[in-house]
């Protein structure tokens, strides 16, 4: 069972990863919408890659500040790791991306969609455990 501040804690997450997908998802939407083509495989991933760094950038500030509430003072380091993570999660998304409208002709808003679900999940175990490693110790 998971106690009070673990709750909270996913809690927490949830909303800020909703929060992250709604950038994530607008910033994609509004790419492709007006000056990239989703039927061209390159420029899909252009616009995967503009979502995906506007929204890494909001998720970090978020989640030190407001979910796991780190007060680690080397930033740099707790930065790298969080966009090397990010970066771990990135190539599941181009991956799915990929496989999904590229090689199945799926419709990419809906893949989209999916793979935000799946990164979320994915982001949160790696933050937990290897990014702010101090929140995993305190929750001991």
């Amino acid at each position: 069972m998971l106690n009070r501040e673990n709750r909270n804690e996913i809690i927490r997450y949830l909303i800020v990863g909703v929060l992250t997908t709604v950038v994530s998802l607008g910033s994609y939407y509004l790419c492709v919408k007006t000056v990239l083509n989703p039927g061209d495989p390159v420029q899909l991933q252009i616009a995967n890659i503009i979502s995906w760094i506007l929204a890494v950038t909001f998720a970090y500030i978020a989640n030190r500040k407001y979910v796991f509430q780190s007060t680690n003072r080397n930033k740099l380091k707790e930065i790298a790791a969080f966009y090397i993570a990010r970066l771990t999660t990135l190539g599941m998304d181009m991956a799915i991306m990929f496989i999904g409208v590229s090689l199945f002709r799926q419709n990419d808003k809906v893949v989209k969609l999916l793979v935000q679900v799946i990164v979320t999940a994915a982001n949160y175990i790696i933050s937990k455990v290897f990014v702010f490693k101090k929140a995993v110790r305190d929750a001991v």
